[in-house]
């Protein structure tokens, strides 16, 4: 139980704490705005200077594809168009619960607009109890939490693709409107969404044999939308990446060439080019987009990317009226201008729609979450089962039935 009184007497500086934090911020947001201003004026030698010394760089730092200082007005998505996304939620393993297995849901929704359409709204749960399952990831020290984590991306991925293609088919005319000569009409647009980054960061850890065996089912998903010309974006709300900042880096850089390893070995924040941390993307871009503008399309650096082929992550970041959101995209949606400026718009209208978050990833999230409720009926079914097996001594740990019956 928090006891407010003892935390009451340690939030006094708080206030004197963020007011001084407030100005310093706007401090670095000034000298942020005019070294952008100055790498606007020298961008081309900039992304010179980035190719020749990435290894040598101790940062990530994004390329611009667009200029620095790029503005460009979302159009308006039209009225019939097609919006589908998934989220999942899991019931973690425990040794203390009856039995040692781990449950994934992963949340569906589909929806129409303008298209006398039913939405889809619903959950896909799976099981996993086969040793395979629980213990495949312990040969790599991996846990079977985190395993878990990793398989639930899997399933998110691959469930998108097969509504992608089942949306296919409904826009290019099965059961679908026609025109006056009994013809499909052209596909009306589609946008698949997922909550979160496309970069898959936690992947850099993973030994290559853990890897090969979460990567690739993701990417064949993403072709599977990229065969039916459906834009994939991923929705990043309070976005904490640094990642065009530190292009800036290379602007504020003492030295005539940007060589980290040489000149400032083990100090990547202490550096003399960090001169606007602690601030992230969206403070800047804040200052220099209006409500429905985007700004330049960026080409992300991080490393695992290396493994992404076809499908490398590029963003962009957009004034949704709300806040700066970072979006991002396969490299397939961002050389496609039909497909990005689709992918853009649908997102736009869909955090209007939403008063601020995109209506699918909400709805998504709302399928796929597990509450204590159902937690409970999931372990009463196991217990079923287990019963209806022969099982006996089924039970709790006494740890688990202690804590649930807490006199407190």
């Amino acid at each position: 139980m928090l006891d407010l009184m003892k935390l009451a007497r340690q939030m006094q500086g708080i206030g004197q704490h963020l007011t001084e934090e407030a100005a310093a911020t706007r401090q670095r947001l000034e000298l942020a705005q005019r070294i952008l201003a100055q790498a606007a004026e020298r961008q081309t030698d900039l992304v010179t200077m980035q190719q020749l010394w990435r290894e040598r760089l101790g940062f990530t730092a994004a390329e611009p594809l667009e200029l620095l200082d790029t503005q460009i007005e979302l159009a308006t998505a039209p009225a019939i168009h097609t919006v589908f996304a998934t989220d999942g939620s899991q019931i973690a393993p425990s040794h203390h619960e009856i039995a040692y297995c781990y449950l994934i849901n992963v949340g569906r929704v589909v929806l129409h607009y303008g298209q006398n359409r039913h939405p889809l709204l619903d959950s896909v749960p799976e099981v996993f109890y086969r040793p395979e399952d629980l213990y495949i990831s312990r040969q790599w020290g991996i846990r079977t939490e985190e395993w878990m984590g990793y398989r639930r991306t899997v399933s998110e991925a691959v469930v998108l693709a097969e509504l992608g293609e089942v949306v296919a088919r409904w826009g290019d005319g099965e059961g679908g409107a026609q025109d006056s000569q009994n013809s499909p009409l052209t596909p009306f647009p589609r946008l698949a969404m997922v909550d979160g980054s496309l970069i898959h960061w936690f992947l850099e850890a993973l030994p290559t044999e853990a890897r090969e065996q979460i990567l690739p089912p993701i990417l064949a998903a993403w072709q599977r939308l990229r065969a039916a010309r459906i834009p994939l974006v991923g929705y990043l709300s309070a976005a904490r990446s640094g990642e065009s900042m530190n292009f800036l880096r290379l602007q504020s850089c003492p030295y005539l060439a940007p060589d980290c390893q040489t000149h400032c070995p083990g100090q990547i924040e202490q550096a003399p080019c960090q001169v606007f941390s602690p601030l992230r993307d969206t403070a800047l871009w804040g200052l220099v987009l209006e409500p429905g503008q985007r700004g330049a399309i960026w080409r992300s650096s991080a490393k695992i990317l290396e493994g992404y082929g076809d499908h490398h992550v590029y963003f962009c970041y957009v004034h949704m009226g709300a806040e700066i959101a970072r979006v991002e995209f396969p490299a397939w949606v961002a050389e496609d201008v039909e497909l990005l400026d689709t992918a853009l718009s649908l997102t736009l209208t869909q955090v209007q729609k939403g008063y601020g978050y995109p209506v699918a990833l909400a709805e998504a999230h709302n399928q796929a979450v597990v509450r204590g409720a159902d937690r409970a009926r999931f372990f009463a079914l196991l217990e079923q089962q287990m019963i209806r097996a022969g099982l006996r001594n089924i039970g709790t740990s006494y740890k688990e039935a202690r804590k649930r019956g807490s006199i407190a």
